[in-house]
């Protein structure tokens, strides 16, 4: 039995006519998120099926019966966070890798590209700068440039990045020297985030190459190789990836990474999330080191 109620107007049998009949015509579904008919609010009358069309319309009344059997996909508009909208004036480049070799892992699923894939744990340290001995190279990455403005770093937090089991390609225990590889470092939210100077340049007046990006990390090389065998590797985490950087990126990989995105020192490559910090880890010549090491990432502080 279906029980009878107000008609709906000659207007919202129109409008639901047109909604079914594109769903049915095209087959597309335009949003993942249903919605119920019958939620809509205000709306006393619902077209449940196609066949309540067919077989439950009386003297060009239609009546509901009760159970939702039909969803409207309705398409989700939003508007990008204030914190990940693109840089004004933002140009990136690209340089082409030399005596490239095709990569033997996608790079998502390449346990020295994407840090996501090792994964990292909090641990209880210094949240400041560490004086240390060994050798010096003046011309290591200075990251108070990831600043518009360099300052002192403000530590909020340490980490130990795991190891990665190559025979299975998988991630292994927390690596407990240096005590940290990975800190997170204070900053304003949506200020933008800059390529830390060094003394060295890898062509074209470029500083860095982008061997990995998604849109909240970044991995980058102080050389020219698609590897982090040789040199230094710039690991930053929980940032808001530019997202024409990150477009440039996508396209440059799937074209088979003959080509990377490039910037220079200095350039802002995203913006600090809501959080308030940026996730640094660096390396050398694949070793992860102490970020919060003066003499060698933080000259004059």
């Amino acid at each position: 039995m279906f029980a009878k109620t107000r008609p709906v107007t000659f207007k919202l049998r129109l409008c639901f006519f047109a909604i079914i009949l594109l769903e049915l015509s095209l087959g597309i579904l335009i949003s993942s998120l249903p919605i119920q008919a019958a939620a809509i609010e205000g709306l006393d009358q619902v077209v449940t099926t196609s066949t309540s069309l067919r077989d439950h319309q009386v003297n060009d009344t239609i009546y509901s019966t009760g159970t939702i059997t039909h969803y409207v996909y309705l398409p989700v508009v939003s508007k990008p966070k204030g914190e990940c909208l693109p840089i004004a004036g933002a140009d990136y480049g690209s340089l082409a890798i030399p005596n490239w070799v095709e990569p033997e892992r996608l790079a998502e699923l390449h346990g020295d590209l994407n840090l996501a894939l090792r994964g990292y744990s909090s641990t209880i340290a210094y949240l400041g700068l560490i004086d240390v001995g060994g050798p010096e190279d003046k011309n290591a990455p200075q990251l108070a440039g990831l600043f518009a403005v360099p300052h002192a770093p403000t530590f909020t937090t340490a980490y130990r990045v795991n190891n990665w089991d190559w025979d299975c390609d998988c991630r292994g225990d927390p690596i407990t020297d240096p005590e940290v590889t990975l800190a997170d470092l204070a900053a304003s939210p949506t200020e933008t985030v800059h390529v830390p100077p060094s003394g060295y340049e890898i062509g074209g007046g470029y500083e860095v190459l982008v061997l990995y990006a998604s849109a909240e990390r970044l991995t980058l090389k102080y050389t020219s190789e698609d590897n982090v065998i040789w040199g230094y590797t710039l690991h930053l985490e929980n940032i808001c990836v530019d997202p024409n950087l990150l477009a440039l990126y996508q396209t440059l990989d799937s074209a088979g990474r003959h080509a990377l995105p490039a910037l220079r020192a200095g350039q802002a490559l995203g913006r600090v999330r809501a959080s308030g910090t940026i996730g640094v880890a660096i390396r050398d010549s694949g070793a992860f080191m102490d970020p919060r090491v003066r003499k060698d990432w933080w000259l004059g502080y």
